[in-house]
């Protein structure tokens, strides 16, 4: 490995120009399960645009679009073979054009995936580097000697199990992989790999899209000393890890969280996306320190926002999401957070609440709740139609960190079944043929034509509610103030420029009351009442209100 060159000191960058991102509701898509739009058991591009209406008729701002790449599919889209490519089994580019006219067509932004830490193993950059240590593409992947024993060069492990390195014979060298072995790391300390996903960048955003997920932002950028990493406090787990997994038993101070990606990379992505105006770069930051990383990158570091796991994991409970928006808000500055409960990599929300099957009350509570914290939620397919995680057997898992986990970690599959459409139809409507993962029959009585026909259903009411948040300043883009209810109620004030709302929340589904100083007036509810200066919450209630003066 050749010795790095001197790295370029970060500046701050100003805000952006345009920032319709601020307080902006996004909702992602993963492709494979959206819809099926050419009957072959596979969602793809077609079936996304066909569903379009959906999603604008709900109130969301922009779409996420989770990878439709051409790939191998080994971790479903995430090993990138062609950067510029529509894998055949969702379409074409020209179904992508059609896709983002429609989406433009209807009000909607539409950001898509963007992998700069690893491609596919089947990437012609990877086939060219791994033939000699003498190609022009040789030092375009991480790679290491052995040590004198053969062994790898240090002690950093997979995400999905196992050593991070795998040994290529052509080169008598070991590369390195963060995740599959078939996802070979890129090595962003050479100039010349940094400007190829530039300029994969520019490719996309000269077809239009608006803006950009990064997908694994920490993972980037590694220690070109490949020194070891620690070992983990007991006690001290990162979110997001399997259970048991040795990954986890690790502390990553070298193989990602590098500071210098910001001026190497983020910064330079940053400034071509500016060059093309109203474009985002939305950022998954992950592991140690990530609240504090995550105010590095939004603070001028290069990502307009970002999203962690504190609410992606675990039980949701007043105190849990207190305590995250919190320690974010206490760090972030001027920097904007993303805020999700639910993705294609965790369990539904739903399924994480202290209640075996929660009522349709508790599934209307969780997207109301997230809209109402400050920054910008992102909804995942399904949310609107408060879909609980799917119950899947050994047999039915696609997902290779589920397969190599199980049974302590049943993996991602789960909150990647089909979503239900057509209540009376096979399938629930998502294919007229037999899906690539079993469709979960109990996700049928959730169908989205059964909740457009009924004014009481997840989905309109959820509508209504960010009809609502449109108007709403103090949602969208005001401060919080925590309040002090007893038990398991949530409550909290958004202001902005005079504006105040007074938002209390149920997510213990026993109930509760609230006794304020002054009577408010109530906005919107879900099981609620007002009686005089005390709020009483039924079971999964919620109450909007503008706070009264006193």
């Amino acid at each position: 490995m050749r010795a790095t060159r001197l790295l370029p000191r970060a500046e701050r960058l100003p805000p952006r120009r345009d920032r319709w991102w601020r307080g902006a509701v996004l909702y992602q898509i993963w492709p494979r399960s959206f819809a099926d739009g050419n009957g072959d058991g596979i969602g793809d591009l077609r079936g996304i645009g066909e569903r379009l209406d959906h999603l604008a008729r709900l109130g969301v701002d922009a779409v996420w679009i989770s990878p439709f790449y051409e790939s191998p599919m080994r971790d479903f889209g995430y090993d990138i073979a062609d950067h510029r490519a529509v894998d055949p089994q969702f379409g074409t580019l020209e179904d992508f054009d059609r896709l983002l006219a429609r989406a433009h067509a209807l009000g909607l932004r539409v950001l898509v995936d963007f992998v700069p830490s690893h491609t596919s193993d089947r990437h012609p950059w990877f086939l060219e580097s791994r033939e000699d240590r003498a190609n022009p593409r040789a030092d375009w992947y991480v790679w290491a000697d052995p040590r004198p024993d053969g062994t790898p060069p240090n002690n950093w492990l997979s995400v999905f199990g196992g050593s991070a390195w795998q040994w290529e014979p052509r080169r008598g060298q070991y590369y390195l992989h963060n995740f599959l072995k078939e996802q070979p790391d890129l090595d962003l300390h050479r100039p010349e790999v940094r400007a190829a996903l530039l300029d994969i960048a520019r490719f996309w955003l000269e077809r239009g899209v608006d803006g950009f997920r990064l997908d694994a932002v920490e993972f980037a950028l590694h220690d070109p000393r490949l020194r070891n990493n620690p070992p983990r406090r007991e006690g001290s787990a990162p979110g997001g890890a399997a259970p048991d997994s040795p990954w986890a038993m690790q502390r990553h101070r070298f193989d990602k969280g590098r500071a210098e990606l910001n001026a190497l990379f983020l910064q330079p992505l940053w400034r071509l996306t500016e060059a093309y105006g109203g474009r985002v770069l939305l950022g998954e930051v992950t592991g140690e320190h990530a609240r504090a990383r995550i105010a590095r990158h939004t603070n001028g570091g290069g990502l307009d926002m970002a999203y962690g796991f504190d609410l992606l994991t675990g039980e949701i409970t007043a105190s849990r999401v207190r305590e995250a928006v919190e320690g974010m808000q206490a760090r972030i500055g001027g920097g904007w957070m993303c805020w999700a409960f639910s993705n294609h990599d965790v369990r539904r929300a739903p399924s994480r609440l202290a209640h075996p099957d929660p009522p349709d009350a508790a599934r209307l509570l969780l997207p109301v709740l997230l809209c109402c914290l400050p920054g910008s939620p992102c909804l995942y397919q399904g949310d609107e139609l408060g879909l609980e995680e799917a119950e899947l057997s050994f047999e039915d898992l696609r997902d290779p960190f589920g397969i190599a986990f199980w049974p302590r970690f049943p993996g991602r599959d789960g909150c990647r079944t089909p979503m239900p459409w057509k209540a009376g139809a096979p399938h629930g409507g998502f294919s007229e043929t037999v899906p690539w993962i079993p469709f979960h029959e109990p996700h049928r009585r959730r169908a989205a034509d059964r909740q457009y026909a009924d004014p009481g259903s997840i989905y309109r009411r959820l509508a209504a509610f960010l009809a609502f948040r449109r108007t709403q300043p103090a949602l969208r883009k005001g401060d919080i103030r925590f309040l002090d209810p007893t038990g398991p109620l949530l409550a909290f004030e958004r202001r902005h420029s005079g504006s105040r709302i007074l938002c209390v929340f149920d997510l213990g589904g026993a109930g509760g009351s609230f006794r304020l100083a002054a009577r408010p007036r109530p906005l919107l509810s879900s099981a609620a009442d007002v009686s005089g200066t005390t709020i009483e919450l039924a079971p999964w209630g919620f109450l909007l209100a503008q706070p009264g003066e006193g």
